[in-house]
This record gives C-alpha cells, structure tokens and sequence, in this order.
C-alpha cells in the first residue's frame, strides 16, 4: 500500500510552461556557445558554425514570435494568466489522447536538448586535450 494520498482534480494542461521554453533555449545557446569555443579553427569551420548559429537563432525566433503574435490576439475565452511553474509541475500534461505528469513532461522535452549539449561540451573538452597533448 502506497502512502503518498491520492491528488483529486489535478490540473491538466496541454501546453508548456514558459519556464521549459525559456530552459530549451538556454541549452540551444549553450550548445552553440560551446561550438563555437571548443570547435572553431577559423577557415571553412567558422562558416559550418555560422550557419549552424543561424539556424538555431531562426529555429528560436520563430516559434517566440509566433507566441508573442498568439499572446497579443487570445481569444475571450483563453486564461489570460498562466499557471505558476510549481503548479504546472505538479499538474498533468495532455500529450496526444494520455496524460503524463507535468515533471516527467519536463525531462522528456529537456532530457534531448542536455544530452546534445552536454554531450557536445565533454567532446570538445576531450577533443581540446588530445589537441593539447599532441603538440
């Protein structure tokens, strides 16, 4: 028998908190931060980083403006406040026709975007070692 009491009338809701989108973008940012630290070489490197930054700045500005444009125009019967992030967490999360609860929604959005960068940012700190190293 579980001791944790049973929550009744969970909130539930079908969109992320602006917390977790603030959180992905971070990571994006780090994930091109660290690129262009450990990676750039200068020559046709520097370009690949470029491109790969325009990318990840267009791939955020879109959906950010597009949010902006959806906050602007809501219609009457859209909550006008969002809920607090505690809330949301502890809340459940509707993906497709099942419920997910809101802290295992967070690390199935974030869990990708921190293994790319992190994963990214230990090979480059063993690629800078080896470079190092080899004279």
């Amino acid at each position: 028998m579980s001791r944790e009491l049973v929550a009744q009338n969970k909130p539930v809701f079908d969109q992320l908190h602006p917390r977790i989108y603030g959180a992905a973008v971070g990571l994006i940012a780090w994930f091109a931060l660290m690129a262009w630290v450990l990676f750039d070489r200068g020559g046709y490197t520097s370009l690949a980083l470029i491109f790969v930054t325009v990318l990840f700045v267009v791939a955020v500005l879109v959906p950010w403006t597009l949010a902006l444009v959806w906050r602007k125009f809501r219609m009457p019967y859209e909550p006008q406040q969002s809920a607090s992030f505690h809330d949301w967490k502890d809340g459940e999360f509707a993906v497709w026709g099942a419920k997910l609860h809101g802290t295992h929604a967070v690390i199935d959005v974030l869990l990708p975007l921190m293994a790319v960068s992190f994963g990214l940012t230990g090979i480059g700190i063993v690629f800078v070692i080896v470079r190092a190293l080899s004279g």
